[in-house]
């Protein structure tokens, strides 16, 4: 009798230990069940919300070429679409598209020249506005030459260093050795890589700085600049005007803007704007920057993308998915 209850409780705990670890299966098949749907739904909103991303972005364009097509003499901050923030609605989510003067900054890419972008050589008048702009943004002197000099060794095609600069040989001396790129820079956080930027130093320089597809000086458009903006009209007048009184012209500025770059430097009389500035500074945009944030679902999207308004129509040619950092 003893012997046939062992074989009873045996038993029964065999079926109970059975039935413990089929429950602990089934609840990990479900969770697994939930977390693949999970995923499935967030994989479907975040490709909804790009697309709704790319959408958002022919908005802009038609809204683009309404104030900055060939047949537009000049860019003003008429309308306050510089930087302001355009609701997009759309079903079951929000999409916020903020468009801003792309050429109002420092074109890393300007402190170099050449036709064939594995032949650059370094730019002179380039590599002094970088240092110009540097110094405005309280950098001193020493250290932004530095830094304006390893950059242009950074794109040039060259292995032999600027003065002050550094090439291939400076760089496989890291902790983990890497050589220069030789070519154009296509994102500003690239100049973290480049010798002498630190830290403190690039955080410093970043809102100052972009990466055109190209190696023209930067085109500041004296209609859109914006008053605390006024380091990058500095680094145009080679020495002859401090951030104070580049500040106060901008504030000045006509409210219709002014018609040329003519009228902008007989206003600054007695200044006598050096060559390149003459022509680099300009009354109408070309670079637009475009920062497109979309929530859909629980899935939050983010695009940045760079925009030709010099061709018609417009054309996105460059985009980004997340922060350019």
């Amino acid at each position: 009798m003893t012997s046939r209850r062992s074989e009873e409780g045996a038993a029964l705990l065999t079926v109970l230990l059975l039935v413990a670890v089929m429950a602990a299966l089934s609840a990990l098949a479900l969770e697994r069940l939930r977390l693949a749907t999970h995923l499935a739904a967030n994989g479907v909103a975040l490709d909804q919300a790009r697309a709704f991303a790319v959408g958002g972005e022919a908005v802009i364009l038609s809204r683009i070429g309404d104030f900055a097509g060939p047949s537009i003499s000049r860019t003003t901050l008429a309308g306050n679409w510089n930087g302001r923030g355009f609701t997009i609605p759309i079903p079951g989510g929000l999409a916020v598209a903020r468009v801003r003067d792309g050429g109002n900054c420092f074109n890393l890419n300007s402190v170099a020249e050449g036709l064939a972008i594995n032949q650059l050589t370094t730019r002179p008048a380039g590599v002094a506005q970088f240092v110009a702009l540097q110094e405005a943004v309280g950098i001193d002197r020493v250290a932004a030459t530095r830094v304006a000099a390893a950059l242009a060794d950074w794109i040039d095609g060259d292995d032999q260093p600027n003065p002050g600069g550094a090439e291939d040989s400076d760089y496989a001396r890291a902790a983990r050795p890497y050589r220069t790129a030789n070519t154009l820079i296509a994102e500003p956080s690239e100049l973290r890589a480049v010798a002498s930027v630190t830290p403190e130093l690039y955080a410093t320089l970043r809102p100052w700085l972009c990466a055109l597809p190209g190696t023209e000086l930067s085109p500041i458009n004296v209609n859109t600049l914006l008053p605390d903006q006024a380091p990058l009209l500095v680094m145009l007048m080679a020495g002859q005007l401090d951030v104070a009184r580049a500040r106060e012209a901008l504030v000045r500025r006509p409210a219709e803007g002014w018609g040329n770059s003519s009228d902008f430097w007989r206003a600054q009389q007695p200044l006598v704007p050096p060559a390149d500035a003459v022509t680099q500074l300009q009354v109408k945009t070309r670079w637009f920057a475009l920062r497109l944030d979309v929530e859909l679902a629980g899935a939050q999207v983010t695009e940045t993308a760079m925009i030709d308004g010099g061709l018609a129509p417009p054309r996105v040619v460059l985009r980004r998915w997340g922060d350019d950092e």
